[in-house]
């Protein structure tokens, strides 16, 4: 990881709100971000200068020469910020050497304002819905579920003069929308939107659409789908669809700005036409049906004459208060995958497997088709024994696209408002299908991936593949428990537990902004968080211990890894009110009142007790909100809520810890709770949390070693080990092949975590299909530990935003591992082998940072770095020594240590 050259520091990898040249942001103040490189050892910034134009070149904001060593970021405090306005900005940096390094980029504002909006939202004549299509002579009525077409809207409009020097498009939807210009698709987004609980707030995307419109005649289309609006979300059957809306609308303004100066605003309003689409309808759970015998070629282009069917738009409303730009970045269809294998189990049915669980939906090249032809696609996670497709698990989730042929007798189908979770697919209707006819669309909210993890075991190199598949798959618009059955919602605990893993393989900060404000629009006014988020609406949903308590457990975790103090500002107050709640209804501090559905361990192995999974979490919550207040000098708050978490922890020692150090239930996960939460007499120093790691310890050895945690102790379960001086039973954990482990789903081809430890056993089969997901990342909340255990790469207690990091491999009998994070203040990459007797640690520190470095050894005495004796070498400070290992303290740079190998598990 050392390179030759001398590099002098410099910035790079500019980011606004969280973003790389955010297109379209409504925050006044935003946050301007930078990284820093620098193949110097002990380089970091003296101080920094950021100043920002607008589009005419005019200085917006300077701030001067700033001496901050730490700062990797700035919030805007300059002139204010106009409407749809691009803003150039520059940072400076200077090193300690004098040297200065600058680096640009972009911003563009939105809309800034809901009063900013002209457009009016518009939808198709709903009573033009009621007339069924009837099926043709001699064809099987089709099942269309009780869904509505979707439709399409169009508008013609001149541009009398030369094309506009520039356009843009601000749109968005009450379900989903895919826009077109002159027959071009506009932006490359999926399913959007996103979901948003649409009674709070919704969600815009602007687009620059500049090299779209031409001179002379143009034309606006788009397409309008039920997607989270109206169509069916989760499992309820009392209001199992329509919980916002019964049927989309569209709203979206056309800016032109012309070389004269003059602006031209398109938008939506009663001049459009609608009419029914060849989708017969498009569902996220049922799937979509395209009937090309109804299509209209030519619509989305200019010149296109056929008006028969075509009616005006009928105006729905002209209510613009809850439009704000998207944070979140958008769906994308980010990767394809090739069919591995294509089997023929009929006539003109095939089974393809993709070779990976994944959520998205396939691109199907349709040959030989005929006049209202149908062609089958159904999708599902696993073959049952006979080696059909297995849907039983995906409850009232129909999975399945239909195609039906109109002229062409060569198609390229591929549905666009609806995604499903799979690995297999079977197609029906084609006497033959080619392996390159079909390929595997992969769907996922586009965060950028920042982390990776390998290391010289196999199976758990598959177990990472597998827990990143999983976050993939159900970061789809929010947070989803699963992407295949009746449900996908935002549920909260799997979020929670989830997201320290999550953090680490992808830059999430944009994705969770984005869903903390469902979370928050979601808490009741008396201050109780829901399980789920967005809301449904006719649902009663009120936050179980664990799941409510991401309304605190998220913010606090999002401020540590990128030190972005917002995460705290605009949730506090929520975080208060929760704590609150619980309290009021719980004054002698055991929470057993207002406890929702209290999901407990949820399908832990060994149930924990209630009062202690709840009471535990109750302590965190409010330890954490006390933190954060102080954080924000909110003094007084941090003070009543620390008061406050003391007496929790008085009282969980006093009602479920007995006086020989056995907590209530004796599970794993009531002493991970215990000590994760430091809720033991004396903290995690003293006789009671020592005796607490003992009896873990026992229970783990006792368990095979095993696992017996559900969704709240398994990302604890590694970690705490870990702390306790047990890593050699978190790595025997690690390769366990017995369920319940992470290896045995992996041995029965697994490509991403189930749901279940024993989803499917040689001896059961298939657990209860009423829930049984092959696709949820809350048991993968092991990822975690494979980086900040296994290769060592951690973010120092106490720290934040990456400014002091924590390099503790834990080699177990693993020969190598290394993994690489890019930080917000820079990349951090640990890589560690051991041969003939040597272990070689590499490590990576970006400028303005610290590491305290844990070197395994059993020889503190004869290690070196850079061929050196250890404590003659630049920019290290030895600190002393633990059992099996040297520590020391290094600046940022590049550092190689050899060292003798200590052969066995760190201690």
């Amino acid at each position: 990881m050392t390179g030759e050259a001398i590099a002098a520091l410099a910035p790079l990898g500019l980011r606004c709100e969280q973003r790389t040249e955010p297109l379209g942001i409504d925050e006044r103040a935003p946050l301007l971000s930078w990284r820093l490189a620098s193949s110097r050892r002990g380089d970091a910034p003296a101080r920094h200068r950021v100043r920002v134009w607008d589009e005419a070149g005019a200085l917006s904001w300077d701030t001067g020469w700033v001496s901050d060593p730490e700062a990797v970021s700035v919030r805007y405090a300059g002139a204010p910020l106009s409407a749809r306005t691009r803003y150039r900005w520059e940072v400076a940096v200077t090193g300690r050497d004098g040297a200065t390094a600058e680096a640009g980029s972009w911003f563009e504002t939105g809309q800034l304002s809901p009063a900013a909006w002209q457009a009016s939202w518009i939808t198709h004549d709903t009573s033009d819905l009621d007339v069924v299509d009837a099926p043709e002579e001699g064809e099987v009525a089709l099942a269309d579920h009780g869904l509505s077409p979707a439709v399409r809207l169009r508008r013609p409009f001149r541009v009398p003069a030369g094309p506009p020097v520039r356009a843009r498009l601000y749109v968005t939807a009450r379900g989903l929308y895919e826009l077109r210009l002159n027959g071009h698709r506009v932006g490359d987004d999926e399913l959007a939107p996103g979901w948003t609980d649409y009674r709070d707030r919704i969600d815009y995307r602007t687009h620059d659409v500049t090299g779209l419109v031409a001179a002379g005649e143009n034309v606006l289309a788009a397409t309008l789908a039920d997607g989270w609006w109206s169509g069916f979300v989760g499992f309820d059957p009392r209001r199992s669809g329509a919980h916002y809306g019964t049927f989309p609308q569209l709203l979206a303004e056309l800016h032109l700005y012309h070389a004269d100066g003059h602006r031209e605003v398109i938008v939506t309003d009663g001049t459009w036409r609608t009419r029914r689409s060849p989708i017969r309808y498009a569902d996220l759970l049922k799937g979509e049906c395209h009937d090309l015998r109804r299509d209209t070629p030519g619509w989305d282009r200019p010149g296109f004459g056929d008006a028969e069917g075509w009616l005006p738009a009928q105006v729905t409303g002209d209510d613009h208060d809850l439009l704000t730009a998207a944070v979140a970045p958008p769906v994308r269809a980010v990767e394809e995958l090739a069919a591995r294998t294509v089997t023929r189990v009929g006539d003109d049915r095939h089974l393809v497997d993709f070779g990976q669980n994944f959520a998205g939906r396939v691109r199907l090249t349709a040959r030989g088709l005929t006049p209202g032809a149908r062609v089958v696609i159904r999708h599902g996670e696993a073959l049952d024994a006979d080696g059909a497709l297995y849907t039983d698990n995906l409850r009232t989730a129909d999975a399945t696209d239909v195609l039906i042929g109109g002229d062409d007798a060569v198609v390229v189908f591929e549905p666009r408002f609806t995604y499903h979770g799979f690995r297999y697919a079977e197609v029906s209707g084609l006497r033959e299908l080619d392996p390159s006819d079909i390929t595997g669309v992969v769907l996922h909210s586009d965060t950028p991936w920042v982390g990776e993890f390998a290391c010289s075991d196999p199976d758990i190199e598959r177990l990472h593949r597998a827990i990143v598949w999983g976050q993939r798959s159900n970061f789809v618009s929010v947070p989803t428990d699963c992407p295949q059955r009746d449900e996908r919602l935002g549920w909260l605990a799997d979020a929670q537990v989830f997201l320290p893993t999550a953090c680490l393989n992808a830059d999430v900060a944009a994705f969770f902004e984005g869903w903390l404000r469902e979370v928050r629009g979601a808490q009741s006014p008396d201050g109780c968080f829901p399980n789920v988020a967005p809301r449904l609406a006719g649902v009663a949903d009120e936050g179980a211990p664990g799941w409510g308590d991401a309304g605190v457990l998220v913010p606090w975790h999002l401020y540590r890894v990128y030190g972005d103090e917002r995460f705290l500002e605009r949730n506090l107050d929520a975080m208060c009110a929760w704590v609150d709640f619980v309290h009021r209804h719980n004054p002698d501090l055991v929470w057993r009142h207002r406890v929702g559905p209290h999901f407990a361990d949820w399908l832990a192995p060994t149930p924990t007790p209630r009062e202690v999974v709840a009471t535990a979490y109750f302590a965190r919550s409010t330890e954490l909100t006390a933190r954060a207040a102080g954080v924000l000098g909110r003094d007084d708050l941090a003070d009543r809520y620390g008061t406050l978490a003391g007496h929790i922890r008085k009282t969980f020692a006093e009602r479920f810890v007995t006086p020989g150090g056995r907590i209530a239930g004796d599970t794993q996960t009531a002493y991970l709770l215990a000590l994760a939460f430091e809720l033991l007499p004396g903290g995690n120093g003293g006789e009671a949390a020592s005796r607490a790691a003992e009896r873990l310890a026992e229970l783990v050895e006792a368990a095979g070693p095993g696992v017996t945690t559900g969704f709240l102790g398994v990302g604890l379960i590694a970690p705490v080990l870990d702390a306790c001086g047990r890593p050699d039973l978190a790595h025997a954990l690690l390769r366990r092949t017995d369920p319940p482990s992470w290896l045995f789903p992996l041995r029965h081809g697994a490509t991403t975590i189930w749901e279940r430890w024993d989803g499917y056993t040689d001896e059961r089969g298939f657990q209860a299909a009423a829930m049984n997901s092959f696709n949820h990342y809350a048991l993968g909340s092991i990822g975690e530990w494979l980086y900040q255990g296994v290769a060592g790469l951690a973010l120092a207690p106490g720290s934040t935003g990456y400014r002091e990091l924590l390099i503790r491999p834990r080699p177990g009998d693993l020969a190598w591992a290394r993994a690489t994070y890019t930080s917000v203040r820079g990349t951090v990459a640990t890589a560690w082998a051991r041969e003939d007797g040597v272990l070689r640690l590499e490590v990576s520190v970006p400028p303005g940072a610290t590491a305290v470095v844990h070197v395994p050894t059993g020889d503190p005495g004869g290690v070196r770095e850079g061929g050196v004796p250890v404590d003659g070498a630049e920019g290290v400070e030895v600190l002393g020594t633990g059992p099996g290992t040297l520590l020391c303290r290094v600046t940022s740079g590049d550092y190689r240590f050899t060292a003798d190998d200590p052969m066995l598990a760190v201690p």
